[in-house]
């Protein structure tokens, strides 16, 4: 009884930390992205894309994920309200990795073959800059304030640190060998690196402030992609060869757990969810996406079926909700209206019945609270949401006949 309980509530606590979250899965050898509905944890959407697609990226404001297609050459541009590919962008030979700034103006493409990573404008969706780098880029970060891009080259074992200003490599830190994936503490003070050699088996930790590693963990076999949770306690990565999650801790620099997945997944990437609840993981020699819990550090869903040899290196989870994903909302005729919908800088807000004194209660699309205000007469209330980050908003209203309306509107 225990057991079934601990699962029910395991099953709700996912349901309901989940809501509005999408996971865009590359699946390299059929050349599209699975779009994974985070409430149903079930495929809503394949994506056609470039040939061999592997890194991937989603902007912050969750309207445009990136995807690096490595036989194509070229970066594949998805619009998240209409699951299509709005712009293919070549980028040079071999791209393996993708990242995009903090403000979403730029976006950085590593390529494997000519040892260069692109830099794209996003407003023109062409190449802007071209900086050399190491012997086989693999992975890239960017910092929190978009000021340094960090690249890890491979066959060099060591991490590049590139200025975005002037798109130049200012420093090379040497780290483990081989190193494949590449995160950032939220707070931008650390990097973590892991390195894929067999020999090596480890995560570097390197000091953003001197550019130098400060610890070296061990992990499990052949790790590949890394991930840090959005407070930065807790840094999860995949080993390739042995079929595991690593689990550290960021305060002292130890494994606390190690978290079994299937002995023939070969786990090649993973993502975390924006309010850190979960962990996605792609299995590529399985073709599916297992789920951990972070609280428990436990698998809660074993396999979500996709596409053929899953990987999605990088950041592929989205706060963007899918059309069919929001819940149609159906409520009693409304008192008030919103305006504009979509909106840029401003909406306001127009009683209709004033004999209603109503609490108006905003939240973003994962549920946390944005803003607050009573609503006691019909005069209009302009609200500035210039401020707010791009995308879907829910506004619930209660009047004083606990009679509650809801409705959404779209900041653009």
């Amino acid at each position: 009884m225990k057991q079934i309980l601990a699962f029910l509530v395991a099953a709700f606590f996912l349901v309901m930390n989940a809501d509005a979250q999408t996971a865009y899965i590359t699946n390299a050898n059929d050349s599209t992205v699975s779009v994974i509905d985070v409430v149903t944890n079930t495929v809503a959407a394949t994506i056609p894309v470039g040939s061999n697609p592997y890194g991937i990226s989603v902007s912050l404001d969750g309207t445009r994920v990136y995807v690096a297609n490595y036989n194509d050459s070229s970066l594949s541009v998805i619009n998240t309200s209409t699951n299509t590919v709005s712009c293919t962008i070549p980028v040079g030979l071999g791209p393996t990795c993708v990242c995009v700034s903090p403000d979403g103006s730029k976006v950085y493409v590593a390529n494997y073959t000519t040892k260069t990573v692109k830099v794209i404008n996003t407003s023109t969706n062409t190449v802007s800059d071209t900086i050399s780098v190491g012997n086989v880029p693999r992975g890239l970060c960017v910092s929190p304030d978009g000021s340094k891009v960090y690249v890890t080259n491979m066959w060099d074992s060591t991490v590049m640190v590139i200025n975005t200003i002037t798109n130049t490599v200012t420093d090379t830190i040497k780290v483990g060998d081989l190193p494949w994936g590449i995160t950032i503490s939220p707070d931008g003070t650390k990097v973590y690196t892991a390195n894929y050699y067999f020999l090596a088996n480890s995560v570097s930790v390197i000091n953003t402030i001197t550019d130098s590693v400060i610890a070296t963990i061990q992990v499990g076999a052949m790790p590949r992609a890394i991930t840090i949770t959005p407070d930065g306690s807790k840094v999860y990565v995949v080993n390739w060869n042995d079929n595991t999650a690593s689990v550290i801790n960021t305060t002292t620099n130890t494994v606390i757990t190690t978290i079994p997945l299937a002995w023939y997944s070969s786990p090649d990437g993973l993502s975390v969810t924006p309010d850190g609840t979960f962990v996605y993981v792609t299995n590529s020699d399985d073709n599916s996406v297992s789920v951990i819990n972070t609280t428990t550090n436990t698998i809660v869903i074993d396999s979500i079926p996709v596409g053929h040899s899953p990987m999605s290196f990088g950041n592929f989870i989205s706060t963007y909700v899918q059309p069919t994903g929001i819940p149609t909302i159906t409520n009693p005729t409304p008192t008030v209206s919103i305006y504009p919908n979509p909106a840029t800088s401003t909406i306001t807000i127009q009683q209709s019945n004033p004999s209603l004194h109503q609490q108006l209660l905003i939240t973003d699309i994962m549920g946390r609270e944005v803003y607050t205000q009573a609503i006691n007469n019909s005069t209009p209330s302009t609200i500035n949401i210039s401020e707010w980050s791009n995308g879907v908003y829910i506004y619930q209203l209660t009047d004083n006949k606990e009679t509650t309306y809801r409705g959404k509107f779209v900041k653009e």
